[in-house]
């Protein structure tokens, strides 16, 4: 088994160091930026820290490796699948890393199936620097089960999703909806709470509030009160957002959630479930179904 990683910036960097420390040696890698004078001696030091060896040309990468791990930007690689697919070998693996949508990720499975390959969908759901090669991943599409046969010897953290390239980079995206928009939505939050010198008295009303039940109690909850509740909740947003304006403080995350409980009292869920709140998320949901 040979390793060849198209794109050494810091994702396979940090992967391919994991790789060597657990004794796995052979590695090549091939970069566009190789020879970029402003980026070869950083491209260099990494590869020597790692003992991966560059080649310089990608189709040099593609013919020498077993299991291709490209890490490319997600406007890329497309592009670069389909560059590579002509020098791909009947049953190599193809691992993805990007972060691109399932509609590119079927549309790579699509060119390195033509050619033969074994296509991964790697969603990686972590760190690098922190992880490295142990970086959780959940995993999609044809070759998945090799690559885990492959890969497990070397302690990486795979989890197999489906057959179906896209179904992984599908779950990360949706996830990064609460994990990204929670951030932000903390900040709205702390900014405001820092300005009216209360930081210390919403910190500590918030964790009353989410710390009594875990997540999945609290998230179906929050789902299934608000869809009996939606309309009162918005308007009590109005009143927040225009608290926040009157400092000229952003609300940009409280009118994104005054619009989405909007759309929750438009599809009259209230009137739906007689005015009881439903057991479940599940119940909320699939009556928003019912309603497109």
């Amino acid at each position: 088994m040979r390793i060849g990683f198209i794109g050494y910036g810091e994702a396979a960097f940090e992967m391919s160091a994991g790789l060597n420390d657990e004794g796995l040696t052979n590695m090549i890698a091939y970069d566009p930026m190789w020879n970029h004078p402003d980026l070869k001696q950083l491209i260099l030091d990494r590869s020597t820290q790692a003992s991966v060896q560059l080649v310089p040309t990608i189709e040099e990468a593609v013919q020498q490796a077993t299991i291709l791990i490209v890490a490319v930007p997600a406007d890329q690689a497309n592009q670069v699948s389909q560059t590579i697919a002509p020098f791909l070998s009947e049953g190599q693996l193809y691992v993805d890393v990007s972060a691109s949508t399932p509609d590119v990720k079927l549309q790579i499975a699509g060119h390195v199936g033509a050619e033969g390959g074994l296509f991964v969908d790697a969603a990686m759901m972590g760190s690098l620097p922190v992880y490295k090669h142990q970086v959780p991943i959940l995993a999609s599409g044809t070759g998945t089960d090799s690559f885990i046969q492959f890969m497990t010897p070397y302690h990486m953290d795979i989890e197999k999703v489906s057959e179906t390239a896209g179904d992984a980079s599908a779950t990360k995206l949706i996830r990064s909806i609460y994990m990204k928009s929670v951030a932000a939505l903390f900040i709205e939050m702390l900014e405001a709470a820092k300005h009216f010198k209360v930081d210390q008295l919403v910190i500590e009303s918030v964790i009353e509030s989410m710390d009594k039940q875990s997540f999945e109690a609290t998230m179906n909850r929050l789902v299934t009160g608000t869809a009996v509740h939606s309309r009162r909740r918005a308007v009590e947003l109005e009143g927040t957002i225009s608290m926040l304006e009157s400092e000229q403080l952003s609300s940009v995350m409280t009118k994104a959630a005054k619009e989405k409980l909007e759309q929750l009292t438009a599809h009259k869920l209230k009137e739906q479930l007689n005015g009881q709140t439903p057991k479940s998320w599940e119940d909320v949901i699939d009556l928003l179904t019912v309603a497109k």
